[in-house]
């Protein structure tokens, strides 16, 4: 179904995370017809040029993210529903221009912020003044929401002032992963995983996400975050929660949203007495990028000279609760890793007792995000063949994976950005973070910041190319369980 606002807003609309993302999903958007007709895009940002040259920038852009699927006709067609304006968020004769761009205050427009968390409030001030922050107009946010809870609080508090909170859409891209959406579809949507999904029988639960890249030309806000302000806050809680939370009544937004928040309440604390047996941060040296080639050291990235800001954090949460009490869930980020890959695993607990002469293996579900998107799950079959003695028995992954089965025209990978910014466009916050999620989030991270500083724990170094410090492995083997590199 085509799209409900009538236009949207690009705020940062020259910055990096919309040249490789946002427009592209925005011409696939009207590529696939789910923008309305005469539906309006406004991109501003701060330096000055014309809507025409800007449409020019933009269709190199799109161009060199789409590739094969770019098609000139449907781009030119594209590029009309695209106005450019120059605004300065501490402006407000900008926003009074802004409003006439839109038509007017009884407009409804959704305003996308893709810009420093610093201008947030500006930006959301001068909407309102000029009178654009009414309902039924929502904004959308783009992370970091803060540094730490509160400051969280106090960014929140300046989206409220403006625009209340059923139109606060604040956005995780990991939530708009098609095997993201899957994994709630795969656990609510077939009975036979979810009397599993327990402590009964899952033996613990691994998520990473691993980057080959490094810090380079983010070091001044990468230096401020480290890994576990950057990555763990919202992307692996996020997917931790979806992993562990309850059934929800329906899937309507806030029901959702709210299991996931009985999730986040949940985590134990990790406090000055169990951070080292419970956390290892690390920070990378000299070594090789996911090519061959020599890569630099975390400080020749960042452009520092000393720092303890870690690029690598692994950590043994727990939640506790009846159905995972005693259940390990490992989470691990990191720079500069030995390939780029987002997964999680769901290790299952093993059979009681074997019957067979040969080494069962555990069951597995294997869920892939990145660099590919798919579902496997492994399992122990006969090995094919004739047998004078014993059952031989194998390793078998069944593909769950919907991408596999799709018509070959059908088979492009999405832009995770696409189906977020339609949810926004039709008023839809579903696969959208609440702000008690947040706050609960950046109260766990917050005691295990404060932990690390009360006991001095530095980050370990570990080799560029690599899977990560090896005093990560301290983690998994304490309950005799082991990372799945």
């Amino acid at each position: 179904m085509p799209s409900s606002a009538p236009t949207f807003v690009l705020f940062g609309a020259t910055g990096d995370l919309a040249r490789r993302m946002l427009f592209p999903s925005l011409y696939f958007l009207h590529l696939e017809g789910l923008l309305t007709d005469g539906q309006r895009i406004i991109g501003a940002s701060r330096s000055e040029r014309t809507s025409e040259d800007f449409r020019a920038q933009m269709e190199d852009w799109v161009r060199e993210r789409t590739g094969e699927h770019f098609d000139a006709e449907k781009f030119a067609s594209f590029a009309e529903r695209v106005t450019y304006l120059s605004v300065n968020a501490n402006e407000l004769s900008d926003f009074e221009r802004l409003k006439e761009e839109i038509g007017g205050s009884d407009q409804e427009a959704v305003f996308y912020l893709s810009t420093s968390p610093a201008i947030f409030a500006a930006t959301t001030q001068n909407l309102k003044a000029v009178g654009l922050s009414h309902s039924p107009n929502r904004i959308v946010v783009e992370k970091p929401i803060g540094h730490d809870f509160s400051s969280n609080v106090a960014i929140n508090d300046a989206l409220a002032d403006a625009f209340d909170e059923n139109r606060t859409f604040r956005i995780d891209h990991y939530l708009g992963k098609e095997t993201v959406q899957n994994l709630i579809a795969l656990r609510f949507g077939n009975t036979i995983f979810e009397p599993l999904w327990s402590a009964t029988s899952i033996d613990s639960v691994e998520i990473t996400i691993a980057e080959a890249v490094g810090v380079e030309g983010r070091g001044d806000y990468y230096d401020d975050y480290g890994a576990i302000r950057d990555m763990v806050q919202n992307h692996l809680l996020q997917l931790l929660c979806l992993v562990a939370m309850e059934p929800p009544a329906s899937l309507d937004a806030e029901a959702v949203r709210n299991e996931k928040v009985k999730v986040l309440k949940t985590l134990a604390p990790i406090t000055a007495e169990n951070v080292e047996s419970k956390t290892v941060r690390g920070q990378y040296s000299e070594g090789f990028d996911e090519k061959g080639g020599k890569a630099p050291d975390y400080l020749t990235d960042a452009d520092r000279k000393s720092s303890n800001t870690e690029s690598f954090v692994a950590i043994t949460a727990e939640l506790r609760n009846w159905r995972w009490k005693g259940v390990p869930f490992y989470i691990q980020t990191g720079k500069r890793m030995g390939e780029r890959k987002t997964r999680i695993v769901i290790s299952f607990r093993p059979v009681p007792h074997s019957i067979f002469s040969g080494a069962v293996s555990a069951n597995e579900l294997i869920i892939t995000l990145q660099p590919q998107e798919e579902i496997r799950l492994q399992i122990m079959s006969k090995r094919p063949g004739l047998t004078s003695g014993a059952m031989s028995l194998q390793e078998l992954g069944l593909n769950l994976s919907l991408s596999d089965h799709l018509p070959e025209d059908q088979q492009r990978r999405r832009i995770a950005y696409e189906q977020l910014i339609l949810d926004a466009l039709n008023n839809n916050p579903a696969l959208f973070v609440q702000r008690d999620e947040q706050e609960a989030a950046w109260r766990w991270i917050d005691g295990i910041v404060a932990a690390w500083d009360q006991q001095n724990m530095k980050p370990k170094s570990y080799k560029a190319g690599t899977s990560g410090p090896s005093a990560k492995h301290t983690l998994t083997e304490r309950n005799e369980h082991s990372w799945y590199d």
